[in-house]
């Protein structure tokens, strides 16, 4: 797998393409404006406690008040402790007599407010660094599960001599597993020396400060993006490029090798056509090159994927057909998952299949494909209803919903009313309003396609009404309103 990175950078947004042997896999947008908030931490103060939803928001200097679920309360274990334990204790423990209004609380964003959802938090500080993560309240030291079992002792009690006495609890990154002594020494002093100034900013300023920013997008495209598959890191500005650069040699000297600055003429999305990869990550349909399409529908709750063989008949017998189609989907569907970045509960609706062993081969390749996910997947079997259902973790909004917004004239639906429907809703206002007023006339203003409609087609009806309610009905065209638009103007 050869796996390149395209960084398109303006003062007002930045997009980063991750592109896996020609075909662009992610995509990242963050814009100057809407920059997410996963990681920051801040001084909040308690607005509301609701026992009975065992929660509190808080306020952080946001729009909305942040959400803290009791399972998201943090204390230290005591001495004999487990993490486990104390992690059980806290969530046991009712959240009214452990926190209450008015008190201030550091708190870390643990997901982004998504639609009308607050952010929600966490009291327990964790800052991710190139190879290890530091837990500050905590003195636990664990290895990534990623990393082979054989190798986890090992690499637990170099790090438990490397970081010693001085307090705090680290987990080491799966693409810490070969870094020397020196690197994690230079990370455990990064991450300490951050960890300090966070905690003077938090004995100095007033509540609803922020304390902590998390690292831009293009640092986080270096410490979490950048893989030994990278060839490699391209951005079409030399200013970002220098920032980077500066930070690779700080941070992860063996990655500077791999950036460089973009001068082509052409823009750096149209190296691999992305812009025209981003409307189609926009729609609803997705072509497959057998012939066959998905259907991907987002909701508030989940995202479904709907299989169909389409023009594929390619296959020798009919059962191979969608044995193709539903492999072809699978690879499809993992991809999706990414570009546009689709989080929380999924549903994926593949062709029925008989043969037990093209259902068990469409689940492998499917959970083979999600492995590539850099965010935490879960994938269920077939259910009874031929549905497989899967997770995956959502820390930000979906590019669709960081793109784009509702339409203004079918508010979301994806539909709206015909023309002939409108025309009867707006009898049926006349007839309403005759009943409680006496105007000597009533105006009607609406779209062309229901005025044409109601001097035309409907014009029988209209004249019925008017004569029924003894007052005159005049129309007027308004090419600025929408189809499900109108107003009754009383005269």
């Amino acid at each position: 797998m050869q796996e390149d990175i395209l960084i398109n950078w303006s003062p007002q947004e930045t997009r980063v393409a991750v592109v896996e042997n020609g075909v662009l896999q992610e995509l990242h947008v963050e814009r100057a404006l809407e920059r997410g908030l996963v990681g920051n931490v801040y001084l909040g103060k308690v607005a509301r406690v609701l026992p009975g939803m065992q929660s509190a928001f808080i306020d952080i200097g946001l729009e909305r008040a942040a959400f803290l679920h009791v399972a998201d309360v943090w204390h230290p274990p005591a001495e004999g402790e487990t993490i486990a334990t104390a992690r059980h204790l806290s969530s046991q423990t009712p959240i009214e007599k452990q926190v209450f209004e008015g008190q201030s609380l550091m708190v870390q964003v643990i997901k982004d407010p998504i639609g009308t959802k607050g952010a929600r938090l966490s009291t327990q500080i964790s800052m991710a660094g190139r190879m290890l993560v530091f837990l500050p309240q905590d003195d636990h030291i664990g290895v990534s599960q990623k990393i082979p079992q054989a190798r986890r002792d090992e690499l637990r009690t170099h790090l438990q001599t490397l970081v010693g006495d001085a307090g705090g609890g680290f987990i080491l990154r799966t693409n810490g597993e070969d870094a020397t002594a020196q690197e994690l020494a230079d990370d455990v002093a990064y991450l300490r020396k951050a960890w300090q100034r966070i905690r003077d900013a938090a004995s100095t300023l007033p509540p609803k400060s922020l304390l902590h920013q998390d690292l831009s997008l293009l640092q986080r495209v270096l410490r979490d993006l950048c893989t030994e598959h990278t060839q490699f890191i391209k951005v079409d500005s030399q200013e970002q490029c220098a920032v980077m650069l500066a930070f690779c040699q700080t941070f992860m000297p063996a990655t500077a090798q791999k950036l460089q600055h973009y001068k082509g003429e052409r823009p750096i999305f149209d190296l691999f056509a992305i812009d025209e990869e981003i409307a189609k990550a926009l729609g609803r349909r997705v072509e497959l090159k057998s012939g066959g399409y998905l259907i991907v529908d987002q909701t508030e709750a989940l995202t479904t994927f709907d299989v169909n063989t389409g023009g594929f008949v390619g296959a020798r017998n009919f059962d191979d057909t969608i044995f193709k189609t539903n492999l072809e989907a699978a690879q499809a569907i993992a991809r999706q998952l990414r570009l546009r970045n689709l989080g929380g509960i999924i549903i994926v609706d593949f062709i029925d299949m008989t043969p037990p062993e093209h259902q068990e081969a469409v689940l492998t390749e499917l959970r083979k494909q999600l492995a590539r996910d850099h965010v935490k997947t879960m994938c269920g079997s077939f259910s009874q209803l031929g549905l497989v259902e899967m997770t995956r973790k959502r820390t930000r909004e979906s590019l669709a919903h960081m793109l784009c917004k509702p339409c203004p004239l079918c508010q979301g639906k994806g539909m709206v009313k015909t023309p002939r429907s409108v025309a009867y809703d707006i009898l049926r206002e006349i007839l309403r309003e005759a009943r409680q007023f006496n105007p000597k006339e009533f105006r009607v203003v609406a779209s062309p396609k229901v005025i044409e409609l109601l001097l035309d087609e409907e014009s029988q009806h209209l004249a019925g009404l008017s004569e029924f309610i003894g007052k005159p009905v005049s129309l007027q065209s308004e090419s600025a309103m929408g189809q499900e638009q109108y107003d009754i103007v009383l005269l």
